[in-house]
């Protein structure tokens, strides 16, 4: 048993296709189903289902494949310490940051980050939260940048910063008269949301307590993941939804003044950095914190003074 042979496993996981799994290893399909194939003599099980289509996953299968993440993962932190230790503040970094945050933040601290560090490669992704801890836990991800608290087992939460959300309001809806509003002024029948899976939208749910509410009734459903589609949409349909402080300073001059502040309630979400709890370049971290911090506009707060709301 190899660790190339694991590798080649949790491919085939991923894309339920050998010639895909293949392509994605840089190898022949050939090549990959037979060291597989030594792999399941080796251990005297079948790993996969090659009849179905997509490939599946046999229940002994499933138990191979779980123990290989967290083989591949310990093997992985190897060279993480090696370079933590001899090399410092150089090598690959993979970075994956929620949708609502990257277009924002990035921008922000990347170049300075870039020029200050000019021996590390970022290999930056926009993912969902899940994916996110998701790809952390399984060694693909060094660091997320995201919404929090989790309080994810095994892994590590580094608050960086605190910003309020604002509610956008078309100037054709009701409550663009008003200077401060409350969330029982929100006819829900008009508030645009992300689709599910986003953390912004749950926070939003919570803060609105959608789920305890059943009289929303939409004429039109549209899913995406893009915060600046939302804000078409309440130009257009008289609509509402609520952005995070950070994403106010990318607004036109008159879309600025769509925004209004809660009067009593200040919604309010953390965003912090998450690793695994046992990630040993912490050097990498620091200078993330430290660079992020330095570049954040000074009305954004960097310490928790209300409550947060909940990502789920």
């Amino acid at each position: 048993m190899t660790i190339t042979q694991l590798q080649y496993i949790l491919a085939v996981e991923k894309h339920r296709n050998f010639v895909e799994a293949a392509e994605s290893c840089n190898i022949s399909q050939p090549a990959l189903s037979m060291q597989i194939k030594k792999l399941e003599e080796h251990l005297n099980v079948k790993i996969f289902d090659r009849s179905q289509s997509p490939v599946e996953i046999t229940p002994a299968g499933q138990l191979v494949l779980n123990q290989a993440k967290v083989a591949i993962k310990d093997f992985n932190q190897i060279y993480n310490v090696v370079i933590n230790e001899f090399d410092g503040l150089q090598g690959e970094v993979k970075l994956g940051v929620i949708p609502t945050v990257a277009p924002y933040l990035l921008p922000l601290f990347l170049k300075k980050f870039n020029e200050q560090y000019p021996l590390l490669q970022l290999n930056i992704e926009e993912m969902t939260t899940e994916k996110i801890i998701e790809n952390i836990e399984n060694g693909n991800l060094d660091i997320g940048i995201l919404a929090t608290p989790l309080s994810i087992k095994d892994t590590k939460e580094i608050p960086l910063y605190y910003e309020e959300l604002l509610a956008y309001v078309s100037p054709e809806n009701e409550l663009f008269t008003k200077k401060y509003i409350l969330s029982a002024d929100i006819d829900l029948n008009s508030l645009w949301l992300l689709e599910e899976g986003h953390c912004l939208r749950s926070q939003i749910e919570n803060f609105c307590e959608l789920k305890q509410k059943q009289n929303i009734v939409s004429q039109l459903n549209f899913k995406t993941g893009s915060l600046e589609t939302i804000i078409k949409l309440v130009d257009k349909y008289r609509g509402i939804t609520l952005i995070p402080e950070l994403a106010v300073f990318d607004l036109k001059d008159e879309q600025k003044l769509k925004t209004r502040r809660f009067e009593s309630e200040k919604p309010n979400r953390e965003i912090s950095l998450i690793i695994d709890k046992n990630y040993p370049r912490y050097a990498i971290v620091e200078a993330f914190k430290s660079c992020i911090l330095e570049c954040l506009p000074e009305s954004i707060q960097t310490e928790k003074k209300s409550e947060i709301l909940k990502v789920y």
